[in-house]
């Protein structure tokens, strides 16, 4: 498949790049992951007015979606520019909201998705997955339990997390929004639309990652040369990019899949979370051992995409879950347990 982006895309991509660039963005990483949401929030709300978050929420709640590809399209800059938050999870919620068939909670809700009033989470909790993004502090919280919704109404301490930023709480109590077979449709859709916009931050952390080694491998010397000259180096780099470059079609043309409905969606869904996911996964790999000891400083602002790698590799869906998707037909779609497995290890690896 040759994908290319529209001029408005390529623009779109371009203001955002802009707007995060002049953003300070580990500035407001750090502040996020130390519990001062304050930066995070007025981010959120510039992103809001750039129209990131109408993507997911259709014209009569007052959004432009929804739109998978320019999702991914934006995603892929939030990730380069590692801004913190229940970004995923926000518009997962606004997905589900979309299809659940309940039109008083999308009234009440969607429209203050799409202008950045909101934050929210999104979740399938099970016994094994009990935590939340963002449960201590976004302003509602979806929690998904078999064929029923909750709005949690508090949350409990964070759970620590390899990525600081990635605050996960337990939600608690709430009252019953919903139950029955809409539930879980609408929760199978919200689960393609994280995984899909979770695959594009992805690639845009190993972006990021493989540029910046690349700036510090001609900048540093050994034996009185740029270790970037070293063949093993080259090799090591070469490898990096070419996992990267064969993640992002795969991303495109999952994102060109669930805009059409097509059959194929939640497959390529997943091919494209297992290759994005893994591709961030190396370049984290290779940041680290190409900085050597510097790689492991937390004054490093290379720190915070490098430990975002992992969780962002198995949350909404593992290695393996996904494969697995692929690998057998995507037989049993109305169940959820691949999904359910998916937050569960996802949950068992931040911890």
């Amino acid at each position: 498949m040759r994908f290319l982006l529209t001029d408005e895309q390529r623009e779109f991509t371009r203001a955002l790049d802009g707007m995060l660039a002049a953003s300070g963005t580990p500035t407001v990483v750090r502040a996020w992951a130390a519990g001062d949401t304050a930066p995070g929030r007025a981010l959120w709300s510039r992103l809001a007015a750039a129209g990131v978050f109408a993507l997911a929420v259709p014209e009569r709640h007052g959004g432009v979606g929804p739109l998978p590809v320019e999702l991914a399209v934006a995603f892929t800059e939030l990730g380069r520019h590692a801004v913190p938050g229940p970004l995923v999870e926000t518009v997962a919620a606004a997905a589900f909201l979309d299809r659940l068939d309940d039109e008083a909670a999308a009234a009440a809700w969607l429209p203050a998705i799409a202008s950045g009033q909101s934050a929210v989470s999104f979740a399938l909790l099970s016994p094994d997955a009990p935590y939340a993004l963002d449960a201590a502090t976004a302003d509602g919280v979806f929690a998904v339990n078999g064929d029923t919704v909750r709005l949690a109404e508090s949350a409990g301490a964070v759970q620590p997390s390899t990525d600081p930023a990635r605050r996960l709480a337990r939600p608690l109590g709430g009252a019953v929004l919903a139950r029955g077979p809409a539930v879980t449709a609408a929760a199978r859709y919200a689960t393609h639309i994280a995984r899909l916009t979770t695959a594009a931050q992805s690639l845009g952390v190993g972006r990021t990652l493989l540029a910046h080694t690349v700036d510090y491998v001609g900048q540093r010397t050994q034996f009185g040369a740029a270790i970037g000259s070293f063949q093993a180096v080259k090799h090591r780099l070469a490898d990096t990019l070419i996992a990267l470059e064969f993640a992002q079609p795969l991303v495109h043309s999952a994102a060109l899949a669930l805009a059409a409905d097509d059959p194929s969606a939640d497959r390529e869904i997943a091919a494209a979370k297992v290759a994005a996911g893994e591709a961030a996964y190396g370049a984290a790999r290779t940041a680290l051992h190409l900085h050597g000891a510097l790689g492991y400083t937390d004054e490093l602002d290379l720190s915070l995409w490098i430990r975002k790698a992992r969780p962002l590799r198995d949350a909404w869906g593992t290695p393996a879950v996904c494969r697995g998707r692929v690998l057998a037909g995507l037989a049993p779609t109305s169940e959820l347990e691949p999904e359910r497995a998916s937050a569960s290890a996802s949950a068992q690896t931040e911890s």
